[in-house]
């Protein structure tokens, strides 16, 4: 091969061969500054009262805890000293201090001290009884696998005097924070947000609610328009419009939003509201156009992109209605012995009072229409019903319920007994019989159904009952319309739990005597 034709193949091999290319220099845009939202003056004045008042059920768990873990442990000491000492106090200390320690540590887990229950409703007062039947649950399988000794004491010690102790200390931290709110203090300053006729609803139900949970500081309109709103005599500024939420709550420190209604036109409004309510407020609250349907018949069921809020229709027979059945049995039966007992003294006061019959028998209308004898201790002279037509032009009552304040018909003693609600105690024998329950919509007479609309029918859906919401809301202060939306509220979304309320709050109510007559 010649000399030209090796330089010839060299040039060619030199072709094939990649000539290194310089990397491409790579300019990085300006990094922008990120950073998160910075909590205002408002969020952290939120979050420090709700902090404190925390602490406060923290310590007084702690207290009741220890207290009712460390009686059952000594009295099983105790009762065991004169038998056999030995291994007693290391073994029911040991206990003790479980018991204790899983008891405090489910009452955390259970989020019974969380902001979202503290102040108000039941769901506060479930969590703090499943958490502490878990922790027994618990406690009892443990020691009885261990075949440790002790746990009996605390079972039937310490298990119901803690239950009562942490329940009352609850709703006496809740009669205290009430006071507070009333004060002004412990309360979230709150923007009600919405179309006009919206914000003046949910204006009209937080006055009507009376815990103060939350105080107004001033709405916006989707409108815009810079105005007030007058709500049962309150005065109430708009400012600024939907774009300027964030910006105005902070100007006024305000740690909630509550919006009465959305933009139909704009299905994110909501959730860029609440990336920019971030570091701003503590909760945005959303108004359900679902009015009187409780928490109980309402759980959300999420789908992709779609969170639907599921509604269960109410109904009127079944298991339920058989636990109402049993209770309204079982606390009429115990209220029937003292009722017992203090009739002849009652009846002795209405005899020397006035001449008639001790008791007053009258047809009242009960469920699904069926008329009943109602028993009442007579509060009225015996010609009361012939003076009616005479007083009817005085009625103070609104619908068609006659009520005068100060009726000549009743007797000094029926009025004594009238303030204090001890004239329907008779009841209690209406109920045991089944024609009434402890609990429910005030019991109507045969005239009074006649003037019902179609809706208000719906009170006869249940049985009618000795107290129920009106008992506990103003009596006969409410007018004819509030009384029947709480009547028909009550028959939709009754519970077990909620008659044990309205049971409770009815004895406060009685002995405040306020709206009776």
């Amino acid at each position: 091969m010649t000399t030209v034709e090796n330089a010839r193949i060299a040039a060619l091999r030199s072709s094939f061969v990649a000539t290194p290319v310089a990397a491409p220099t790579i300019v990085a845009p300006a990094t922008r500054a990120i950073a998160s939202p910075v909590t205002t003056a408002a969020l952290e004045r939120r979050q420090r009262w709700e902090r404190y008042y925390r602490m406060r059920l923290v310590w007084t768990d702690l207290v009741i805890v220890l207290a009712s873990a460390g009686l059952a442990a000594w009295i099983q000491i105790d009762t065991i000293a004169q038998v056999d000492l030995t291994d007693a106090p290391w073994q029911y200390g040991r206990v003790f201090l479980v018991t204790a320690a899983i008891w405090l540590l489910l009452l955390a887990l259970f989020q019974s001290r969380s902001s979202r229950v503290m102040g108000q409703g039941m769901t506060e007062y479930k969590r703090v009884l499943h958490a502490t039947g878990l922790a027994f649950g618990i406690l009892a399988i443990g020691f009885v696998l261990m075949q440790s000794q002790g746990i009996r004491s605390q079972l039937l010690i310490a298990m119901p005097v803690g239950i009562v102790g942490l329940v009352l200390s609850r709703w006496l931290w809740r009669r205290w924070l009430q006071r507070q709110r009333v004060a002004g203090l412990y309360v979230s300053r709150a923007m009600v947000v919405g179309n006009r006729h919206d914000v003046e609803y949910v204006l009209s139900s937080l006055q009507a609610d009376g815990r103060m949970a939350y105080h107004v500081v001033g709405i916006t309109l989707d409108t815009g328009e810079d105005s007030e709103i007058v709500v049962g005599g309150e005065h109430y500024r708009a400012y600024g419009d939907l774009r300027s939420i964030a910006s105005q709550a902070t100007a006024l420190g305000a740690d909630a939003i509550i919006l009465a209604s959305t933009p139909d036109e704009d299905r994110g409004f909501i959730k860029r509201l609440s990336w920019q309510l971030e570091g701003t407020a503590a909760e945005l609250v959303l108004s359900s156009p679902l009015v009187d349907v409780a928490g109980p018949r309402m759980s959300l069921r999420p789908m992709e992109g779609l969170p639907l809020i599921q509604v269960e229709i109410p109904t009127f027979e079944g298991g339920r209605h058989l636990t109402k059945r049993a209770f309204d049995v079982a606390l009429s039966s115990i209220a029937l012995l003292f009722i017992g007992l203090a009739t002849p003294f009652i009846a002795l006061a209405i005899k020397l009072d006035s001449r008639g019959p001790v008791f007053f028998r009258q047809r009242r209308v009960g469920r699904d229409g069926v008329e009943f004898f109602m028993l009442k201790f007579r509060s009225m002279h015996v010609d009361a019903e012939q003076q009616l037509e005479k007083l009817k032009q005085q009625n103070e009552g609104s619908g068609p319920l006659f009520k005068l304040k100060s009726d000549p018909r009743v007797t000094r003693v029926g009025a004594f007994l009238r303030k204090y609600s001890l004239d329907e105690l008779p009841q209690f024998w209406n109920v045991f019989a089944g024609d009434m329950s402890i609990v429910g919509p005030r019991p109507p007479l045969l005239a009074e159904t006649k003037e019902y609309g179609t809706s208000t029918y719906r009170r006869l859906y249940i049985k009618p009952g000795i107290t129920g919401p009106w008992q506990v809301s103003g009596r006969s202060h409410l007018s004819w319309e509030e009384s029947v939306r709480l009547d028909l509220r009550y028959v939709e979304n009754w519970s077990v739990v909620g008659d044990f309320r309205l049971v409770w709050r009815t004895v406060g109510s009685v002995l405040k005597a306020d709206g009776a007559y």
